[in-house]
């Protein structure tokens, strides 16, 4: 049991921090990018005020994934059962695909990633960490409430890409739609709904996050 722990220790770890040095798992499995064929955004190119615009909006994304690494990390050590681990290592590999499909909207932005990043990990961790201590069923309950805000930050950056930048929407759109998977599995998997203390201190500090990550 305990080399397991530690196997299972080390590989979320290296997980972790490819995130943060922007080093993609090569032996890890991903799905295709959704802005793959699609035509290249309209309108002014990279380095012009709204390429940089979108490019940060994808930078915080990216700086959110960083974060849902560390709150995967920190749960699925801490889980009471095998079951909620697998589910927190199943999740944090599907959220890798969000983290390339981010870098490489950024890239095409001209945008590099936050110089936060690593301060977002470990903060994340720590508080992934205590959710799965307090139980599965509150650690299931933070998630649920962690991918609903999620949800409702990409409605708000959805609202910011216009029509003629066709890669960065199919990418927000996809991630929407997983975060709602997430949230879905986490509530049938009998997450308890967070208190109102809990919840709006986690919206506090997403927004320090959100323009951290912005201008950072």
């Amino acid at each position: 049991m305990p080399s397991l722990f530690l196997e299972t220790a080390i590989r979320h770890f290296d997980r972790a921090l490819r995130t943060v040095a922007g080093v993609p798992d090569e032996q890890a499995e991903s799905r295709p990018s959704p802005a793959l064929d699609l035509p290249a955004p309209g309108g002014p190119g990279p380095g012009s005020g709204q390429a940089r615009h979108i490019g940060r909006l994808m930078r915080v994304n990216y700086a959110g994934e960083v974060a849902a690494q560390g709150l995967y990390l920190g749960q699925s050590l801490t889980a009471r059962t095998s079951e909620v681990a697998d589910k927190m290592d199943q999740a944090a590999r599907e959220e890798q695909d969000h983290l390339n499909w981010c870098s490489e909207r950024m890239a095409a932005s001209g945008v590099p990633a936050s110089r936060l990043n690593p301060l977002w990990l470990a903060g994340s961790v720590t508080m992934g960490a205590v959710a799965g201590l307090a139980g599965d069923r509150w650690s299931l309950g933070f998630v649920a409430e962690t991918e609903r805000q999620v949800m409702r930050h990409l409605q708000g950056h959805l609202e910011q890409v216009p029509d003629n930048d066709p890669r960065s929407r199919a990418v927000l759109e996809q991630m929407y739609l997983d975060e709602r998977h997430h949230a879905e599995w986490a509530e049938e998997g009998g997450g308890r709904r967070l208190p109102f203390p809990v919840r709006t201190g986690m919206r506090l500090t997403s927004k320090f996050l959100t323009v951290g990550s912005y201008w950072i």
